[in-house]
């Protein structure tokens, strides 16, 4: 098992041990229920009702435009359960027939497979907007909310509003689905709104700079000259800006070749002769062992605000397309199984609509399991 690893879950249970023993043991009364701190086995939920009111009167104005806003999420959110099921299914069974695992799902950990503040950011984003969301909405169809909160699943953060379960069980299926939509139909939104932002305002500023190592294989031999950081600028005296130039010029070579790479490190210029080793995928193709990612520049200066403003975006972008759709995957507790769960409910006969309910269940868990296993294989080494 991977040494940082191993370091990472001593730390996370160490941590964990000390929130038990700090706010674990206390009395739970009324009050602690919908407000406060309370802490469980690997479960830390904080509860307030302070943005209550912001949320009362963001759907008070505007409850109409919530409504049909709401009401397109539905749509998008059934179209998107059906794609992401239809995705997840493809991919498992490519991986059962060639029994060449390709990961479906992938995990999100900021700083371990996703980087640290760029993830923070894009999560946070996902996970405000889209509470926020379903708290402005269920309070659009006039549905009481308990508490706002926080929780930290193990290493998971999130965030939540708490409806009254009792009135939204109640509640007409229409209601109830707006209410279930609105956090995806929000992600994505926000999705869109990042990709055209970054498209438009972004990128026209920005000009590739070379191909940066974002991580190196440790068979590979690129391991005892190059570090993650260094930017590859040129090999053998040919200028590299993007990674089109470098997958075209590695493609040309041959195991046991010896090129010249030319790096930026630290803002110096570095030299590096490298023999090749053989691509484990490409047979008689050169092998230099490295992860690239596209570098980039501003055209107008100012890249300590451009580029992480730039990158932000695109991790805002990604984290909120990406669980913004797989929280349609139509699995409870996830919302896209609540809006099947409840559809199924309505209109068919309890004893057909169990089934089909855990059928669905059993068929995603066995989807979850098979996308997931190449991302967990990776992740522990």
């Amino acid at each position: 098992m991977n040494f940082n690893l191993i370091i990472a879950i001593t730390a996370i249970i160490g941590f964990w041990v000390v929130m038990y023993a700090l706010f674990g043991r206390k009395s739970e009364g009324i009050e602690l229920e919908e407000e406060g701190l309370q802490v469980d086995l690997f479960v830390a939920m904080w509860r307030t009702k302070k943005l209550l009111n912001f949320i009362n009167n963001l759907a008070r104005k505007w409850r109409k435009f919530w409504k049909a806003y709401a009401t397109i999420g539905i749509v998008i959110g059934f179209v998107g359960m059906a794609f992401v099921f239809y995705m997840l299914f493809k991919t498992a069974m490519n991986t059962l027939s060639t029994k060449a695992p390709s990961a479906g799902v992938q995990l999100v950990i900021p700083g371990v497979t996703i980087p640290l503040w760029y993830g923070l950011i894009g999560l946070v984003v996902v996970m405000v907007v889209h509470e926020l969301s379903h708290g402005v909405v269920a309070r659009a169809e006039k549905l009481r909310l308990k508490s706002v909160g926080l929780v930290l699943f193990a290493v998971i953060p999130g965030a939540f509003v708490e409806p009254d379960e009792d009135e939204l069980k109640k509640a007409p299926l229409l209601s109830r689905l707006r209410v279930y939509a609105a956090g995806s139909m929000a992600n994505i939104v926000v999705a869109l709104l990042a990709i055209v932002l970054l498209n438009y305002a972004l990128m026209p500023v920005l000009a590739p700079s070379g191909v940066e190592i974002t991580n190196l294989d440790s068979s590979g031999p690129a391991k005892d000259f190059l570090m993650k950081g260094d930017i590859i600028i040129g090999i053998n005296g040919e200028q590299i800006k993007t990674i089109e130039d470098f997958l075209n010029f590695m493609n040309k070579t041959a195991p046991g070749e010896t090129i010249e790479l030319e790096i930026l490190r630290n803002g110096e210029v570095k030299h590096f002769q490298i023999t090749l080793g053989e691509h484990p995928e490409k047979e008689g193709k050169g092998y230099l062992g490295i992860y690239p990612a596209q570098s980039l520049k501003s055209k107008i200066g100012f890249d300590s605000v451009v580029l992480p403003l730039a990158f932000s975006l695109y991790w805002i972008y990604l984290l909120n397309w990406g669980i913004g759709l797989m929280n349609l995957f139509p699995l409870i507790p996830l919302d896209g199984g609540r809006m099947l769960d409840d559809l199924l409910k309505e209109y068919l006969p309890e004893k057909v609509a169990k089934p089909i309910s855990y059928a669905f269940i059993g068929i995603g868990l066995f989807l979850l399991m098979v996308n997931l296993f190449p991302a967990l294989k990776g992740l522990i080494g």
